[in-house]
């Protein structure tokens, strides 16, 4: 009997675990670029009851008696799906569709990488830079920072589908600044460490970041001017991942409750 108010307790905590999981979802189903994550379990240790078991007949069972010890947490994975395209009409709005991630230079000189493009330009002793919205500027394919002219009309910006800079000029001639939006791709993207805003960073198990310009056997990700790309939660699949999460709470909670009733008994009995 002790062994159910353990192997409840772990169930009651990897379901709130599941619960703390699903409302980060909802929390950031408008979030731009966000991916949504589940939770995945795996069983504890088992305890073996009989190491040989016998039928009534004292012949060997082709199975012997085990109890598990209840469950725990294994990890919470993020799922890139592509996630829906949004029309924004801002011209430094950037969606991408494909494996791809942006890269922007953080403020301690490290590279994050985001696939939430809505990005602006603010303006700097070199020119006008275009950042994200926490101030950190987007790195062109060659890891430099993207910064235009102080003089330039920005909504003469034409960027095509791979990236690709150029400029209107008065006389409708069309420019080649030289300049692409380094875009990069990971071969394990779940095992990117999360940090705020929206920013990932390269870790061991994500594996270095592979640039599609370098690198020739990705496949390139396109880039929408004027789009953002949505978050990919359901708001339906996570209702029903919440009843199901709280409906496996509340029987992880009746197990316990049993439990103490049983053991109440047994304390109670008289010989």
């Amino acid at each position: 009997m002790l062994r159910s108010l353990w192997t409840g307790a772990s169930g009651m905590i990897a379901q709130q675990t599941a619960v703390d999981t699903i409302s980060n979802n909802l929390s950031n189903i408008n979030t731009t670029g966000y991916k949504k994550e589940t939770n995945e379990f795996k069983t504890l240790l088992y305890s073996k009851l009989q190491r040989k078991t016998l039928d009534n007949e004292n012949n060997p069972k082709p199975v012997i008696g085990q109890v598990g010890s209840g469950v725990r947490l294994a990890s919470v994975t993020s799922r890139f799906v592509q996630g829906a395209l949004t029309r924004t009409e801002n011209t430094f709005d950037f969606a991408l569709e494909g494996e791809g991630f942006f890269q922007v230079q953080t403020s301690d000189g490290s590279v994050a990488y985001t696939r939430a493009g809505n990005f602006n330009v603010s303006i700097d002793n070199n020119g006008l830079a275009l950042c994200n919205s926490d101030g950190y500027q987007v790195l062109s394919s060659t890891g430099e920072p993207i910064v235009f002219d102080r003089d330039i009309v920005t909504s003469n910006l034409i960027i095509d589908s791979y990236g690709k800079i150029s400029y209107r000029e008065k006389d409708e001639t069309i420019t080649d600044l030289g300049i692409q939006i380094g875009l990069v791709q990971f071969n394990n993207p779940s095992g990117l460490l999360k940090i705020s805003g929206s920013l990932l960073q390269e870790s061991e198990a994500s594996g270095a970041p592979r640039s599609e310009t370098e690198d020739d056997a990705l496949k390139p990700t396109k880039v929408y001017s004027g789009y953002l790309e949505a978050s990919n939660v359901q708001a339906v699949d996570e209702m029903v991942n919440l009843i199901v999460a709280q409906r496996a709470y509340e029987m992880n909670s009746k197990i316990i409750n049993a439990s103490d009733e049983m053991l109440q008994q047994a304390n109670n009995l008289r010989g």
